[in-house]
């Protein structure tokens, strides 16, 4: 166990899913992996792990931001093993074509200052996800009919912002189709540790537009990021 994970060593497959939201989590491990377990509890940041079409993966809540993700990412990847990582999260949209409801795959992502963009005391600009597992993404979600984007996404620490979304007109200038608080980080840590990794991000409101889901619908929004994201995790293995 660590600081702040109880699971013990084995507890978790060699590839985790990582959704913001405790409750996206156990949804998740509910709704799609067989014989799953319940592997983490401490500090409300679920953890579970199954099989999905007889293979093992992971799911763990890294809760919100990139302190809060850092930490649950490096503690998998030093302490657990674990070899790939799969955000699972939402985003705002920065974009006409990145549409409320739809998948955005990040292709690189961009931290919208020096200080967010580092990790050990580094900084790395733009940083982008595994090859393969971006083109076995892509090609998943071409299959599956799903309505997707891949592209430039934008990271920011801060999500209320005197700005608003003035901030990233930057980002939108090089072409980012949303914004999140955590694939920049996931990238980074990632490549420190040798580890595959990719970002999965459904629009949940526009900056653009102000158009915005309801909470509670959220869930069922997640069906396609999950299921893309399980077959990804499981294909080849």
């Amino acid at each position: 166990m660590t600081p702040h994970i109880e699971a013990g060593k084995g507890d978790y497959a060699d590839t985790v899913l990582l959704p913001g939201d405790p409750q996206r989590a156990e949804w998740m491990a509910q709704t799609f992996l067989e014989a799953s377990r319940c592997v983490n509890r401490r500090r409300g940041a679920l953890g579970f792990t199954g099989l999905f079409r007889g293979k093992p993966v992971s799911i763990q809540a890294t809760g919100i931001g990139v302190s809060s993700f850092l930490i649950y990412a490096h503690e998998l990847l030093d302490f657990y093993g674990v070899r790939t990582l799969i955000r699972t999260g939402t985003c705002g949209s920065l974009s006409a074509e990145a549409k409320l409801r739809s998948l955005v795959i990040s292709q690189s992502a961009r931290p919208e200052n020096t200080e967010s963009g580092r990790v050990f005391g580094l900084y790395v600009a733009d940083v982008g996800p595994d090859p393969a597992l971006l083109a076995r993404a892509l090609s998943k979600a071409a299959a599956l009919g799903i309505d997707h984007h891949a592209g430039l996404t934008a990271c920011t620490d801060i999500f209320y912002h005197p700005e608003a979304r003035a901030r990233y007109a930057d980002a939108r200038a090089l072409g980012a189709l949303a914004v999140d608080m955590e694939t920049s980080a996931l990238y980074r840590i990632s490549a420190h540790f040798g580890a595959r990794a990719l970002s999965l991000l459904t629009v949940v409101d526009n900056l653009l537009t102000g158009e915005q889901t309801d909470y509670s619908e959220r869930q069922a929004l997640f069906t396609d990021m999950s299921r893309l994201a399980l077959e990804v995790a499981t294909e080849g293995r």
